[in-house]
Parts: C-alpha cells; structure tokens; sequence
C-alpha cells in the first residue's frame, strides 16, 4: 500500500524507530561502493537528526552524494526504511534545539548530552539532518506501507 500523506503512518513510524533506537546508515563513498554505519538518529515529525562528527568519512561521502538509506530492524517482521536526503546544519539556534530535544526524551532514546560534548560548540558536536524522500514500513506477514514526500 502507498500513501503520499505522513500523518497514515506516522504513529506507527514513530513507534517503531522509537523502539529500535538504533539503525544502519549507508552512505556510498567517493567511488561509489555503499558504505553502512551505526547511527542514533531522533526523529521530529518528518526530519531526523543526529548529532556527529563533521570531518568524518561520511561527510566526505554526502559532499559527493548527499543521498543515505536509513535501516531499522528491532523487529525482523517489522522494519522500517527511510531513504533521506542528507546535510550538515550549522545553525547555532537548531544545534541547541536538537540539545534540548535530546535531554528531553526517555532513555535510551534521549540523553543528557553535556558529559559526551560540553556544549553545542565542541568541535565533535555536528548536527546532520535526514528529510526522507520515502518511508517503508516493512511487513514480514503482509504488505508493507510506503510513503513518499
């Protein structure tokens, strides 16, 4: 089934990233080949956010493709797939809203990131922002639901 509005899988969506906490990450490096990851990434309605290092490989592989392909798999009969645009934003006033966000939400989802970075300005404290293009939500037992922006 497709839906091109959000808001028909959003509850679900969220309960299952929510859930998962974690998900792979792939990129495709400067020679093409895909390249996966670990990430943590919070989710604000439609956009994720993750809080990394700027200077690492996977900028240098958005620089060249900014496109990246979220994996979340808690549930093997229910994952769920996010293919996003990705960029850096270096707004000091959404750096410090994705702060308070994080400190905001139950663990293990949300944290008190202050111990890890200090402040919004340590150099290793880079905000990366994932706007999906197209959400599946997988169903091992039936048909899976795909939205697309």
């Amino acid at each position: 089934m497709e839906t091109l509005m959000f808001e028909e899988i959003r509850i679900e969506f969220m309960r299952r990233v929510t859930r998962a906490v974690y998900c792979s990450v792939a990129t495709v490096d400067r020679k093409g080949r895909p390249r996966s990851r670990i990430m943590h990434p919070i989710w604000d309605g439609l956009t994720g956010w993750v809080i990394s290092w700027n200077q690492s490989h996977k900028t240098k592989h958005l620089q060249v493709n900014p496109y990246v392909s979220l994996a979340y798999i808690h549930d093997k009969e229910k994952p769920v797939y996010a293919d996003c645009r990705a960029e850096w934003v270096e707004d000091t006033g959404e750096k410090l809203r994705i702060w308070e966000l994080h400190k905001s939400l139950p663990p293990p989802l949300g944290f008190d990131l202050e111990p890890h970075y200090g402040t919004i300005h340590n150099q290793y404290y880079g905000l990366l922002k994932f706007t999906p293009w197209r959400i599946e939500l997988g169903n091992l037992g039936g048909e899976p639901v795909i939205w697309r922006g």
